[in-house]
């Protein structure tokens, strides 16, 4: 009897000693598909989660022995991955667009016409603005002209941008409130005219003079900007985004959101590249917080090929005599770059075509040490010349957005002949030169979804399957490369591998459930996967 009564007590002290030795931990995911995107690219079964933190990753029989969880999810098998970086895309400006006319998916300037119609009989505002059409998708693939919109609104400024965000259309009620005529000079674009008469068309740097003289929103117009942006984000799993080009006044209302708790989702922020950004920034120096990263200057070298300002060594094939155009003179760039180099600022350049690219990648050659670590990237790297593939590397990353290419595919033939086509959106080239490629969207340039990133860089299709086989199919990424281009290699290319891109020990807790694997699933099944659930730090946010 003594013995069996010795043996319970054992077992008691057994049992309380294995209870107070527990961990606590604030949540256990398990009975999950998980890919870590590690550097083996392991996958697991469960991990736990304290202090908004990974705290261990591995099965959850052995996690459940370790740890004593305050909550415990089962995703019911269902795939998991590090939350979404998008590595270039437009955020604030995503939020604002809310709240203006979508010319999005237009077939036609008519139906331009009707949309923009329907939108001031509803919202009746003072000066009408949106984005989004494309001449390239309507039958007349002219830019429009803005003779209908005089006609209909003679006394409200319209200016309706193109998709790439680098050509509008404005009304001249808005060429008046901008002070524009046949007679005001520019550089760096155009400010088209016909027979001697303004047609409306602006494209790249004299856009700068219509966008000035609209309204700009007040505070709680940004912020409700802000917030809506985030909430089409986190319904797409992105739980960072990198936010090209914005301003003092916009950064500071970031950050205060973030302060007040509102604003969840993390932001790389680029500064715009202005002489009262350059002169404040540069002085500060990098500013970070977990979910506010300022440490880098967004510089536009030329424009887009669509609008057919994106600067080319040879003329467009549709339009001879014709090259496009630098944003800046050449040795503003290189001043500029000379000024970020000697701070700790990353510098981000918009390249498209092959001679802003070639600009663009010689002057960081030159002006990078071999060994600093630096990660200067190239947005966009759409157009490249055979003999300049050779600049990019871990320290100068080439950062793309797959769906550019199945955008710009029915047409890019045309702009570029077949020759040049080959070192067009050549993301498998460039990975294998760099050794890593950053994934982002450009949206609302292009749409937000990271699914369609993920179809357009795995299949070169459209959503129609077109065309078979796909567009330049030696381009392709694979499913790995992708997935590392969204998540480890996007953190890398903003210096934050550290802390977030892969379900690691230590990282942020940035996590998402889909309900179908991205990586198992039939290609065309990926543009329809959902979010079932996204998490930052932990917290449930969508």
């Amino acid at each position: 009897m003594k013995k069996i009564l010795f043996i319970l007590i054992l077992a008691v002290i057994s049992t309380a000693c294995d209870s107070t030795e527990k961990e606590p931990a604030d949540l256990l995911v398990f009975n999950a598909e998980i890919y870590t995107v590690d550097s083996s690219f392991s996958k697991a079964e469960a991990f736990v989660v304290r202090d908004g933190k990974f705290l261990a990753v591995g099965s959850s029989e052995e996690l459940r022995e370790k740890y004593e969880v305050s909550e415990n999810y089962n995703a019911g098998g269902k795939a998991v991955f590090p939350g979404f970086i998008d590595a270039h895309a437009h955020f604030y400006r995503l939020g604002l667009q809310q709240n203006r006319v979508d010319l999005t998916g237009t077939e036609s300037f008519e139906e331009v016409i009707t949309r923009i119609v329907e939108f001031q009989q509803k919202n009746a505002v003072d000066f009408i603005t949106g984005r989004g059409w494309d001449q390239n998708d309507w039958e007349n693939k002219e830019f429009p002209t803005k003779d209908t919109l005089d006609r209909l609104f003679p006394d409200t400024p319209i200016a309706v941008t193109r998709i790439d965000g680098h050509a509008l259309l404005a009304n001249q009620a808005a060429l008046d409130a901008a002070g524009i005529t046949t007679e005001t000079p520019f550089e760096g674009g155009d400010i088209e005219q016909k027979s001697g008469r303004l047609t409306g068309i602006i494209v790249d740097n004299p856009m700068s003079l219509v966008t000035n003289a609209q309204p700009e929103p007040t505070t709680e117009e940004q912020t409700t900007a802000l917030m809506a942006a985030q909430d089409i984000c986190f319904k797409y799993g992105l739980t960072t985004v990198v936010d090209a080009g914005i301003d003092k006044n916009t950064i500071e209302l970031m950050d205060n959101l973030h302060e007040e708790g509102d604003l969840k989702i993390r932001i790389y922020a680029m500064i715009s590249n202005t002489e009262e950004n350059l002169d404040f920034f540069l002085e500060k120096g990098p500013y970070k917080t977990d979910r506010l990263n300022v440490r880098s200057i967004k510089f536009y070298g030329d424009g887009a090929l669509g609008s057919r300002g994106a600067a080319l060594k040879e003329e467009y094939t549709d339009r001879p005599s014709h090259f496009g155009a630098l944003l800046s003179p050449i040795e503003d760039f290189e001043e500029t770059a000379r000024r970020i180099a000697a701070s700790e600022f990353q510098l981000n350049t918009h390249a498209i075509g092959d001679s802003a690219n070639y600009l663009v990648l010689k002057t960081y050659d030159e002006l990078l040490s071999e060994g600093e670590d630096r990660r200067w990237r190239v947005e966009h790297s759409q157009v490249i010349d055979e003999e300049d593939f050779k600049y990019f590397s871990k320290n100068i990353i080439p950062s793309v957005q797959p769906t550019h290419a199945t955008s710009d595919m029915y047409w890019a033939e045309e702009r570029l002949g077949q020759e040049r086509l080959k070192g067009a959106y050549a993301y498998k080239k460039l990975l294998d030169q760099a050794g890593i490629i950053a994934l982002g969207t450009d949206f609302p340039v292009e749409e937000v979804s990271p699914f369609l990133t993920f179809y357009a860089a795995v299949t070169r299709q459209d959503t129609e399957n077109y065309p078979e086989g796909g567009f330049m199919a030696n381009e392709a990424l694979s499913r790995e490369e992708t997935l590392r281009g969204m998540t480890i290699w996007a953190a890398f290319s903003n210096f934050e591998e550290d802390e977030k891109g892969s379900i690691e020990k230590g990282k942020f807790a940035d996590f998402i459930v889909l309900d179908q694997d991205i990586m198992k699933v039939k290609a065309e099944n990926i543009p329809g996967i959902k979010v079932l659930e996204t998490y930052v730090n932990g917290e449930k946010v969508f």
